[in-house]
C-alpha cells in the first residue's frame, strides 16, 4: 500500500489550497504547501512531485507557471508530473482561462482541471461533497481522481476541461447578480429564473471557448452554480448582497475574506462578449452595476422589461 501513496504539492495557503490539502491528506498522500511566503524556491518544494495543485487566484497563475517552466527547463520536475489546474477566472490581459495558460507554459505535462460545487469551509469541516476532474488525457484525470477521492468526496472524471473550468468561472458572475437578489429580498420566484435564465448564457459563452454544452448541466456548471448561489459563504454572492445592502463595491470586497473572481471576470467577459457579439444580458447588468453606470434598481427593471421572445 505504501507504494501507492504519492507526492503532492499545493500552490497556494489560502481557504482553498488548505481545503485540497485536507482532501489528499485523508488519502495518507504526502504533502507539501507552497505560498509566496514559504521559506524555500518553489522549483526545489516540486521537484519529487507526482502531481502539482495550483490553487491560487487568477492573478498569480501566469507568476507560478513560469516558475515551474523554469524550473522543468533546469530539470527539476518530474517528466509525468501532472499539472492541475483548480483556479476559476479570466486572464485580464490575455483573456485566458487557466488552463490555457498553463497549457502555453508547460505543454508537455499532463493538464487537469478540478472544478465544482466545492465550498472550502464545507468541505475542511468535513461535510459530503462532489467535484469534477476533466483532461484530455484520460489516465491523468483518472489519476488525480484517485488522489482526491474519498468517503465524504466523490470525484468524477470528464474530458472536456474547458467546459468544466468555464462552468466553475462564470457562475461567480451571477453569483454577484443573485447575492443582490437575495439582499433586496426578490424572492424565491425572481432567484429561480435568474439563475436558470443565467446558465444558458454560460453556455452561450462556453460554446465560444469550444466546450460541450452538456458539461454545464453537470456538477461544474448548474452544481457549481447552484452551491454558489445558495450559500453566503460565497465570496462572489457576498460581494452582491453587500452592494443591495447599500454598501460600495470597495466596501463590500474589502469585508470579504479572500478574492471574489467574478469582479475581474465580469469586466474581461464583457470585453469578450462586445468583440464576439456574444448576448449575456444578466452579466452585462452585473458588469454595469460594479461599473457604477446603473443602479441595482435600475439593473432588475432592465432584465424584467426585456424584450418577449421564446425561452431558449
Amino acid at each position: 500500500m505504501q507504494s501507492d501513496l504519492k507526492n503532492i504539492t499545493i500552490i497556494g495557503a489560502g481557504a482553498w489550497g488548505s481545503a485540497l490539502a485536507s482532501l489528499v491528506k485523508t488519502n495518507d498522500h504526502h504533502v507539501k504547501i507552497w505560498s509566496r511566503q514559504s521559506p524555500q524556491p518553489l522549483s526545489k518544494l516540486v521537484k519529487d512531485s507526482d502531481a502539482i495543485i495550483s490553487a491560487v487566484s487568477i492573478k498569480g497563475v501566469r507568476s507560478i507557471a513560469e516558475q515551474l517552466q523554469i524550473a522543468q527547463q533546469n530539470g527539476q520536475l518530474l517528466p509525468h508530473a501532472v499539472i492541475v489546474s483548480a483556479t476559476k477566472g479570466l486572464e485580464p490581459t490575455t483573456r485566458q482561462t487557466p488552463s490555457q495558460i498553463w497549457r502555453s507554459l508547460l505543454p508537455t505535462h499532463p493538464l487537469v482541471v478540478l472544478s465544482g460545487p466545492n465550498l472550502s469551509a464545507e468541505i475542511v469541516e468535513g461535510k459530503p461533497a462532489a467535484t469534477v476532474v476533466a483532461s484530455t488525457d484520460e489516465v491523468a484525470a483518472q489519476f488525480i481522481q484517485t488522489i482526491f477521492a474519498s468517503r465524504n468526496f466523490r470525484v468524477y472524471t470528464n474530458s472536456d476541461p474547458i467546459g468544466v473550468e468555464l462552468g466553475g468561472t462564470l457562475k461567480n458572475v451571477i453569483a454577484i447578480a443573485v447575492g443582490a437578489c437575495d439582499g433586496l429580498n426578490l424572492g424565491t420566484n425572481a432567484k429561480s429564473a435568474l439563475i436558470t435564465r443565467s446558465l444558458i448564457e454560460i453556455i452561450r459563452v462556453g460554446v465560444y471557448f469550444g466546450a460541450q454544452p452538456e458539461t454545464f448541466w453537470g456538477l461544474s456548471g448548474l452544481g457549481d452554480l447552484l452551491a454558489t448561489c445558495n450559500s453566503n459563504l460565497s465570496r462572489n454572492y457576498q460581494i452582491g448582497y453587500a452592494i443591495a445592502q447599500g454598501k460600495s463595491l470597495e466596501d463590500a470586497i474589502a469585508n470579504v475574506h479572500g478574492t471574489a473572481e467574478g469582479v475581474n471576470t465580469a469586466n474581461v467577459l464583457i470585453e469578450i462578449s462586445d468583440r464576439e457579439k456574444i448576448n449575456v444580458p444578466v452579466s452585462r447588468y452585473v458588469y454595469r452595476l460594479l461599473k457604477n453606470e446603473i443602479t441595482l434598481q435600475q439593473a432588475v427593471e432592465g432584465l424584467m422589461e426585456r424584450d418577449l421572445k421564446p425561452e431558449n
